[in-house]
């Protein structure tokens, strides 16, 4: 077995690495979407982001691995933060530098690996976001130009600690943590020529519930919808609120009929919801949706906008239903 070297910069690096209060901190779903969707386009046993400290690495997003950590000197992802490529070992079984490392010979058994370095505005590699899997297999540049592509959507999510991208109410991506989340997604799907879209909700008679019962129920019912948004789409969907009571979700490989089954099932939980609470409203909302297809040249403003249109000619349709007079009997 062969033990990772240190980088030339690992004093700086570890310095910028540990001021940066990622290590040991519970899970985040900026992270976490990334390693699922990196498990599901690759399919793969094993997605992390990996942060390699001083004699360890620890796995800030794990996908299919249970453990927290592992020692650095046998890490893979010690070897990746070496160079400025994708690291790939195809097979590490055939590898003179893996073979008989007990991340090899025993769980998780590693035979594939691919971990794209995770670098911080001053240079310094921070960890990987890495693939692993029980069978080896090529990599071909296409695959680990995604793989780069992903990677970056780690880095960005790291620079954005340093902005505002994350709601503080309701702990979900605001706008501008949807744009940049939604524009790499929209790069990765047209590669593998997925579809995507866009659903946009509003609450109905979100006004009367603050001005009713104050803005604190208000709060309540904005933390309780992104709840819902949380229980019911895949986990690899994006979702964040986009401004006061609006919110928006980031679909990929959908269809009409699948849209349609998914509005069928957040609606039921929804409702179901509204039966179990005791506040003295019901959450109501408007929704619409645009799907795209790849062959398109996409922009994430102008889905959101058109998403929206359709919305609110719900929203207007339902006040006209409200609004009508009914009719004396006959």
């Amino acid at each position: 077995m062969q033990a990772p070297d240190f980088p030339a910069d690992e004093l700086a690096r570890l310095e910028t690495l540990r001021g940066l209060r990622l290590l040991d901190g519970a899970s985040e779903e900026r992270f976490d979407r990334v390693t699922r969707l990196a498990k599901r386009l690759f399919n793969v046993s094993i997605a992390l982001v990996s942060l390699v400290d001083s004699d360890r690495q620890w796995f800030k997003s794990a996908q299919g691995l249970q453990v927290p950590e592992t020692a650095r000197d046998i890490s893979f992802c010690g070897h990746a933060i070496l160079g400025d490529e994708v690291f790939v070992v195809p097979d590490a079984q055939e590898d003179t530098r893996f073979f008989d490392n007990p991340l090899v010979t025993h769980p998780p058994y590693i035979r594939f690996y691919a971990g794209c370095p995770i670098s911080f505005s001053n240079g310094a590699k921070l960890g990987t976001l890495c693939l692993i899997d029980q069978v080896p297999r090529a990599f071909p540049h296409e695959d680990q130009q995604v793989l780069r592509d992903l990677a970056i959507m780690v880095e960005q999510e790291i620079a954005a600690l340093q902005l505002a991208t994350l709601d503080e109410l309701t702990l979900i991506s605001n706008r501008r943590g949807f744009i940049n989340l939604a524009t790499h997604t929209f790069s990765l799907c047209a590669r593998y020529q997925f579809s995507v879209a866009i659903l946009t909700f509003d609450l109905d008679g979100f006004k009367l519930i603050n001005d009713r019962l104050g803005h604190a129920e208000g709060d309540r019912a904005l933390v309780a919808f992104a709840n819902l948004l949380r229980e019911v789409f895949r986990h690899s969907d994006v979702f964040a609120r986009i401004g006061g009571d609006e919110f928006a979700v980031l679909l990929s490989k959908v269809d009409e009929n699948s849209m349609i089954a998914t509005l069928a099932r957040f609606d039921r939980a929804v409702r179901r919801f509204n039966r179990r609470s005791d506040r003295g409203y019901a959450l109501q909302y408007s929704a619409g949706y645009r799907i795209e297809w790849p062959g398109h040249d996409l922009d994430v403003e102008a889905l959101l906008n058109r998403a929206d249109r359709r919305m609110y000619r719900e929203k207007q349709s339902k006040a006209m239903r409200t609004s009508k007079p009914s009719q004396p009997p006959g």
